[in-house]
């Protein structure tokens, strides 16, 4: 399900003869505009997240578990909200009566980016800082070493898988978006590719722009493989003593308000200005959002059944199948469709521009998020407890739903949120692959932004946010509960 789609990809481009532009200067600006906006955006989210993740998990900050879920709450945001705001912010007939700045191209590009992605490189940091051992940073405190040696001899050895793995995420979310650079028209290789197949309906031309992508992602793969490995410094349960930030307590609150300011408070101001202008019915937005929800709760339901098996694999018997999920994922989602398009015509025509190809492609590529709880979950759960029931004469089924399922419930439940939260504001699979007038939150929008009609869009993105952010919060509860 993962692999023909992009062999079929590679298929379509070696069938026509590379685009002029892929060995021209224009493919050099493309390959230059994406790096320079991966390279940036890792930069700024690492500046932003560090300092936020240390004081939720190192210092005596009031209202921690406040402050985590304004961490959050972006991921609730997609980038193409933020992008909407800052323009909508920025034109002749602001809601707010004053005009932001414009930002367009890169800074543009660059500051949405930022508030979108930062949340994956804060709870990886975040989660690097609760099981550092704090008995080293003490006996290098002891050996006469100052604050900053000790950060760079010892904290910063222990956060390097946190860094690499959601650095990793960070750097394949700006390679994959669409809706951002769009926006800001901010050519990008997936901005490149979209123009070639909405513009020029040049599917071979959109293949080879694809496959120089893809030689993109590998060697950030290759990477995070190097730098992500198992940390040398050993995890410990024992909770770290707080730093005491006395009269710099007030800052860190005024920097968490800032953050949220900036990251879903801007886009909500806006919308919210908007929506009471606009003159559209609450039944388009329902239509949409029953639209989104058509596609999105059928494939979190089948994202998790191809997910269990996979993650007990990988859990009982280390047969590392469950990799075969980060296979779809670790490609842009617009490669991905791409992809998943042109397999189709070719081998399925009937389920071309279908819900359930829509469906299909959003288990697989999400299926990932999946993934990642459940083997975590699995993990937890004792072998003995399994060969207990067995003995007990109960079947590897009986034991599977009796035993093992009542025991992964919260983890079941963080997977069902990461991935139907996905699928609500996926925008790339979705403007390639739904049928027509199949329009979702995501896709209505996108078309009335591009075309700046802010207020017309309001509504939609109000829906969305609200959509978001709800699921957010569950995801938020649901955490605190394991806790």
């Amino acid at each position: 399900m993962l692999a023909l789609p992009l062999l079929h990809l590679a298929a379509t481009a070696a069938d026509g003869s590379p685009p002029n532009a892929l060995f021209g200067e224009a493919n050099l600006r493309l390959l230059v505009h994406t790096l320079a906006l991966a390279g940036g955006v890792l930069a700024g989210a690492l500046t932003l997240a560090a300092p936020l993740a240390w004081l939720v998990t190192r210092t005596d900050l009031p209202a921690r578990r406040l402050a985590t879920l304004v961490g959050l709450l972006p991921l609730a945001v997609p980038g193409y909200l933020t992008a909407y705001a800052l323009l909508a912010l920025a034109g002749p007939a602001s809601p707010l009566g004053v005009r932001l700045p414009r930002l367009e191209g890169y800074p543009g590009a660059w500051l949405a980016l930022v508030l979108y992605t930062y949340p994956y490189l804060f709870l990886a940091l975040r989660a690097g800082f609760a099981r550092l051992d704090p008995a080293l940073e003490e006996a290098a405190r002891m050996l006469g070493h100052r604050p900053g040696s000790i950060f760079l001899r010892v904290v910063l050895p222990g956060l390097f898988p946190a860094i690499a793995g959601g650095g990793l995420l960070v750097v394949l979310h700006v390679f994959a978006d669409f809706g951002v650079v769009s926006l800001m028209r901010y050519p990008t290789y997936s901005y490149a590719i979209y123009r070639e197949l909405a513009g020029a309906y040049d599917t071979a031309a959109a293949a080879w722009l694809a496959m120089g992508l893809l030689t993109l992602v590998a060697p950030v793969l290759w990477l995070e493989a190097r730098l992500g490995g198992p940390s040398s410094v050993h995890p410990s349960h024992r909770n770290p003593p707080r730093v005491r930030l006395g009269r710099a307590r007030g800052l860190a609150q005024t920097l968490f308000l800032l953050v949220f300011a900036a990251g879903p408070g801007l886009p909500l101001v806006a919308l919210l200005a908007w929506a009471g202008q606009a003159r559209s019915a609450l039944g388009p937005v329902a239509g949409a959002l029953l639209r989104a929800l058509e596609a999105s709760l059928p494939a979190t339901g089948l994202a998790l059944l191809l997910a269990l098996p996979l993650a007990y694999l990988g859990v009982r018997y280390r047969a590392g199948l469950e990799r075969i999920a980060y296979l779809g994922f670790s490609i842009p989602p617009l490669v991905f469709g791409l992809a998943v398009a042109t397999a189709s015509l070719r081998f399925a025509p009937w389920l071309y521009q279908s819900v359930p190809l829509l469906v299909l492609a959003y288990a697989a590529y999400f299926l990932p998020e999946a993934v990642a709880p459940l083997k975590a979950g699995l993990a937890r759960i004792p072998t003995r407890l399994e060969e207990a029931s067995r003995t007990l004469g109960r079947g590897p089924l009986e034991t599977g739903l009796r035993v093992l399922l009542p025991l992964l419930k919260p983890s079941l439940q963080t997977a069902l949120v990461l991935v139907f939260l996905s699928g609500l504001k996926e925008l790339p699979l979705t403007l390639l692959l739904a049928p027509p007038g199949f329009d979702t939150l995501a896709l209505e929008v996108f078309t009335r932004a591009e075309e700046a009609q802010f207020a017309a869009a309001a509504p939609y993105a109000l829906a969305l946010f609200l959509a978001g952010g709800g699921m957010a919060g569950v995801l938020f509860l649901l955490e605190g509960k394991k806790r």
